[in-house]
């Protein structure tokens, strides 16, 4: 596996990089956002992880979000300030899958790196009912016909959901099986993502048909009757 690094302090791209090539994972670092998807371009790396603040032209969103027009690569975000909610729906908006808070715990990282890694295993549940169609071996979701860009985590949340269809998967099991046991108490990620995916995939995400929500307990994905070409 490879993994892009991009930060413009020097000493924590190769301290982090150490610590992946430890794992036995290739590790390219770059400390600018030209330079990052130059390397992009070149080494199509299997995750890039993306310090938000950068020298230069380009920031981290900037970056995420040229490399979101040609590519599903997983993006890690960090960010040197604290998290919050807004912070994450930015990051989402731009195309980037999680966030990661500096300074960095080295095990911590290694540990959410594999796990984001893993998140690309394949799928074999489909789904289509005119309006809304899914298609695990190709990764592509579509609404009435579009093709709708998921990140790999959004994509990997909405396979988990679907594979339980008509049962309530709560946020633990959400937590484990889409983001990893390293994740159990980030307990906002999946009202956040959830809300996100919605956007994408419902015909009205103030009224969801798809994803309903079980208050306090999790999410559960309805599959719906079929639809004709048009929707009707």
């Amino acid at each position: 596996m490879r993994v892009l690094i991009v930060d413009d302090e020097q000493s924590i791209g190769d301290t982090l990089a150490a610590r992946l090539m430890g794992d036995k994972i290739e590790v390219m670092t770059r400390s600018n956002g030209l330079d990052a998807l130059k390397a992009f371009e070149v080494w199509s790396p299997d995750l890039i992880v993306l310090d938000i603040i950068m020298p230069g032209q380009l920031n981290g969103l900037e970056v995420c979000r040229e490399i979101r027009e040609m590519s599903d690569v997983p993006i890690m975000m960090m960010s040197a300030q604290a998290i919050t909610e807004e912070d994450i729906v930015e990051g989402l908006e731009a195309g980037a899958d999680e966030y990661l808070v500096k300074p960095v715990r080295l095990n911590e990282f290694a540990a959410r790196v594999h796990a984001i890694l893993r998140r690309n295993a394949p799928a074999s549940v489909e789904y289509d009912d005119g309006y809304l169609s899914i298609d695990p071996q190709r990764r592509h979701v579509r609404v009435q016909g579009k093709r709708v860009h998921l990140t790999p985590t959004e994509f990997k949340l909405l396979i988990v959901l679907l594979e339980n269809a008509g049962r309530v998967v709560t946020q633990r099991d959400l937590l484990e099986q889409v983001w990893g046991h390293e994740y159990v108490d980030d307990k906002y990620y999946p009202r956040v993502y959830i809300s996100q995916l919605r956007r994408k995939v419902e015909p009205d995400a103030a009224r969801p048909v798809y994803i309903l929500t079980e208050h306090r307990v999790g999410y559960r994905f309805e599959k719906q009757p079929q639809k004709n070409a048009s929707g009707g």
